[in-house]
């Protein structure tokens, strides 16, 4: 079957080990277990996690650091480390760490996964963990003048703020000319049509090639995990998903909190749910990589009249379709804990009828970018041999979807952890080996192919299904109250890749932490990987190519 994964190679890494063969092969360093709905949980030493997360990885074949979690209990501060497979990210496992509360300080992951560098940050700027031997543990969402740090319980909210300008300040501190050097600093945004939001580009130059860049995150900071927390699971939170990558992944994002929710309240959705999920997802996935197509097109070449224009009119075409579905364009609120919130549109042959009416004419509309953008001298000039990003580089950032498959990866959550109706499909994941932007754009292309197939797939099984059986939501308690000290992280692929939520219960009706895992925001960390020796229309389109979304990024 196509949803195979050819690659799959029986060696000790790729072994299944349980429980107790993990806490054997750390031995010492486990102190306690701490067992989550979905993956084993070992507690260890803070001062022990490079040696826990090195053996993992070097031993074990855990080479996927999704996320790292945070929190503050009433007598610990917590990281937890989720790592996962690539080769099977159904193997997985969280190391669980503890400091101390008056001195939170704990040894940093940053020197076995590149990834922790911005995951870690993030904890110190909104809990306040410190991390022993960070490269570099500054501030990442808040300016360094800020006082507190906004998700720790002693966070006084009412204390004013001020941002100074030397916050702002030209990091190069000799302000000078002269015959040895040509080195510059130059600042891309935050206000630019090309940096896709609000984000700022600290970029050195040497010459006319980039020396450093530094990606500088935070303008679009809304709260999202903390609003969350502050909403039930049953009806307050799930408004909330649309709006974090807000462009046209909402029914993904939808599916990433139904997923975590639905096994945090052990809840089984009816597969007539599944299918309407799956179709309404990889409508969404099109208007997202068509998207994607329209603006990097503008990036590169400028095209506005033709290939952004064409593109945007065919995801105004999907958007009709997701407008009929669900009632909404863009925040959708489609999705229910359980199922969705309403069958199909009727006339039910009408809808399926405009749906086939646009998956004919798909085809054509990608032949036609391939002959305005891929034939293009120009594009490929810009594109091709630019922005490379290593396999093992890639996987090293915990980069996910279109940007760790152009670089020939070969992980897909929709095959590689199987949830809605995706397994019982035919349809192929696309990797591309060039692992430049050129092959980040054609990965976006063909998966819109891969999409309208699992379209009309579902389109057939719908029209076909029973109708005493078109259930549309299992039976769902109307408050749903997880056991204390629940805790449970799970992801679906989302447009840009792995999204994940990480929830933890405390026996009431709210999560005491709500965890988004934003695909943008370890994707975009390999930009200077991309960058760095590149000239500056390079790094415009390697920025381009990682498709970022900055409400996700900053949530």
């Amino acid at each position: 079957m196509s949803l195979e994964r050819p690659d799959r190679v029986d060696d000790d890494d790729a072994v299944e080990r349980t429980p107790d063969e993990l806490e054997a092969l750390l031995g010492d360093l486990v102190v306690d277990r701490d067992d989550h709905l979905n993956a084993p949980g070992f507690v260890i030493r803070p001062d022990t996690v490079q040696e826990t997360l090195r053996t993992l990885k070097e031993q074990a074949g855990y080479d996927h650091l999704s996320v790292v979690s945070a929190q503050e209990y009433e007598n610990r501060y917590e990281s937890i480390y989720h790592l996962k497979k690539y080769d099977d990210p159904t193997q997985e496992v969280s190391i669980v760490v503890p400091a101390d509360k008056d001195d939170p300080v704990s040894e940093s992951a940053e020197p076995v996964f590149r990834t922790a560098d911005w995951h870690e940050r993030e904890a110190y700027d909104l809990i306040g963990i410190e991390y022993d031997d960070h490269p570099d543990l500054r501030r990442i969402l808040l300016p360094e003048t800020w006082q507190g740090h906004p998700l720790s319980m002693d966070y006084d909210k009412d204390r004013p703020q001020i941002a100074t300008l030397p916050e702002h300040a030209n990091p190069l501190e000799d302000h000078h000319k002269d015959a040895e050097s040509d080195t510059m600093f130059l600042n891309i945004g935050p206000h630019h049509p090309a940096t896709h939001g609000v984000l700022h580009l600290k970029t050195v130059l040497d010459g006319e090639q980039v020396a450093d860049v530094e990606p500088d995150i935070g303008y679009l900071h809304r709260s999202e995990e903390q609003m969350a927390q502050s909403g039930t699971y049953r009806h307050q939170i799930m408004p909330y998903p649309d709006r974090w990558d807000y462009i046209s992944a909402g029914l993904l994002n939808e599916w990433a909190y139904a997923r975590a929710a639905e096994d945090l309240a052990d809840i089984e959705v009816p597969e007539y749910a599944q299918v309407i999920r799956t179709m309404g997802a990889e409508m969404c996935r099109i208007a997202a990589h068509m998207l994607a197509l329209a603006t990097f097109a503008l990036d590169i070449n400028g095209d506005f009249t033709a290939t952004f224009m064409y593109a945007i009119n065919d995801r105004e075409r999907v958007q009709n379709l997701l407008e009929d579905l669900t009632g909404q364009r863009l925040m959708f609120n489609y999705f229910r804990l359980g199922g969705v919130v309403w069958d199909l549109p009727e006339p039910r042959e009408e809808f399926f009828s405009k749906t086939r009416d646009f998956l004919d004419q798909l085809p054509e509309s990608v032949e036609e970018y391939h002959n305005l953008i891929t034939s293009n001298e120009v594009f490929q000039m810009r594109t091709i041999d630019t922005g490379i990003l290593p396999p093992e580089v890639a996987k090293n950032y915990g980069a996910t979807g279109p940007v760790a498959r152009g670089s020939g990866v070969d992980y897909d959550l929709r095959r590689d952890d199987p949830y809605g109706y995706y397994d019982e499909l035919d349809w192929d994941v696309v990797t591309e080996d060039g692992g430049d932007n050129f092959s980040r754009l054609l990965v976006r292309m063909r998966e819109v192919e891969e999409s309208a197939k699992i379209i009309e797939q579902c389109v057939d099984l719908l029209e076909d299904w029973p109708e005493d059986e078109r259930n549309i939501q299992a039976n769902v308690p109307r408050t749903l109250r997880p056991d204390d000290d629940t805790e449970i992280y799970r992801a679906v692929e989302g447009a840009k890749g792995e999204l994940g939520i990480y929830i933890r219960a405390d026996g009431t009706d709210k999560p005491a932490r709500f965890k988004i895992r934003s695909p943008c925001f370890s994707n975009l960390q390999t930009l200077p990987e991309m960058a760095n020796g590149e000239y500056i229309p390079d790094v415009i389109a390697a920025l381009g190519s990682l498709d970022v979304v900055l409400g996700e990024v900053d949530r």
